[in-house]
């Protein structure tokens, strides 16, 4: 089973990107600095989508840089795209075969915007029309659903914010975060025991806040890709505003609330579905919120920034079992392919 594999060879991945990808990250942290952005944009699709939006979150916080996603149709479809003459422009994409991704940054280098890329393959035609790239070092996903890419891209972003930040605790937190990965796979070895009593459920809702919106969005993605069930992942905020209605006795909810400073919000929201009778699913470090969860998927303490990088793993574990305790192929969703090209 190729996506078992790959979900547990995350750990050496970043292992690897963290050991052989410092002098390429210094160079774009060179250039980064040199050319002073006003603010960065960042083109991908999928889930690299939910990568970039992770760096809206830590670029924010760690570099008080404004990040926006771009409209890859405005480039595409309208032919009007945005001024990014002042812009670093990113363009995030695991086979670097993404059209509309390459549109954006074309028009950005052609701008005079500094361009960057981040993908698995240095020849990837994202890669040698941008400035810069940085590679993944994943080697290759032969499942369809990402998994190490997904974790390797969120990575790259950590390193290139710690970097610019020259912040040393951030550095020494990243160093940890390999065994984070390996503590945290070892920890999910315990979902295989209870996943099955949702291979009926039909309908989910994943929740996030601050740093973890990106994990809810892409574990519900995970969900949908490997079991075809309606997934929805939301910010916890934007879910009071209306989409809480469909919560109901048995009605299934994953909340993605490491201790941090998205916790309380987390840890009320908890409350409130609980109080609807709903399935509670808790991907957690904190001892009582576990102890009150309908079925707990532990993960170790670690910095609130790094915590997506290991939260989306007990998520990608889930998926995997619910898909085969349903009997489906894990490797190769129907109508799915590994490269999505998109103009």
């Amino acid at each position: 089973m190729l996506l078992k594999s790959e979900i547990n060879q995350q750990p050496d991945v970043l292992h690897r990107l963290l050991l052989e990808g410092q002098l390429a990250t210094e160079r774009v942290v060179a250039a980064i600095r040199e050319f002073n952005p006003v603010f960065a944009c960042i083109a991908a699709r999928g889930t690299s989508d939910h990568s970039a939006i992770y760096a809206q979150y830590l670029f924010g916080a760690a570099l008080q840089m404004p990040v926006m996603l771009a409209t890859p149709s405005l480039h595409t479809v309208y032919g009007r795209p945005p001024d990014f003459s002042k812009a670093l422009v990113i363009g995030i994409s695991q086979s670097g075969k993404a059209e509309d991704v390459r549109a954006v940054l074309n028009d950005a280098r052609e701008q005079g915007a500094l361009t960057l890329a981040i993908t698995n393959y240095d020849d990837s035609a994202l890669a040698q029309g941008a400035a810069y790239h940085l590679p993944l070092r994943a080697e290759e996903e032969f499942s369809v659903a990402a998994t190490k890419t997904y974790t390797a891209q969120l990575t790259v972003i950590a390193m290139l914010a710690t970097a610019l930040a020259e912040n040393e605790e951030m550095r020494s937190g990243l160093m940890n975060l390999p065994q984070l990965a390996r503590e945290t796979l070892v920890l999910t070895e315990g979902i295989a025991g209870w996943a099955g009593r949702y291979r009926t459920m039909d309908r989910l809702t994943v929740l996030g806040r601050g740093f973890n919106y990106a994990t809810a969005c892409e574990i519900s993605l995970k969900v949908k890709e490997l079991t075809y069930i309606a997934s929805e992942g939301y910010s916890e905020a934007d879910f009071r505003h209306g989409p809480i209605a469909v919560v109901q006795e048995g009605y299934s909810v994953i909340l993605v609330a490491p201790q941090g400073k998205a916790f309380s919000a987390m840890r009320d929201i908890f409350d409130v579905v609980e109080e609807k009778a709903a399935e509670t699913l808790v991907i957690s470090n904190d001892d009582d919120l576990l102890g009150e969860a309908t079925n707990t998927m532990r993960i170790p303490a670690a910095p609130e920034w790094l915590s997506p990088i290991i939260a989306v793993m007990p998520g990608q574990v889930f998926a995997m079992r619910q898909a085969l305790a349903r009997g489906y192929e894990v490797d190769k969703p129907r109508g799915l392919s590994k490269v999505t090209i998109t103009e």
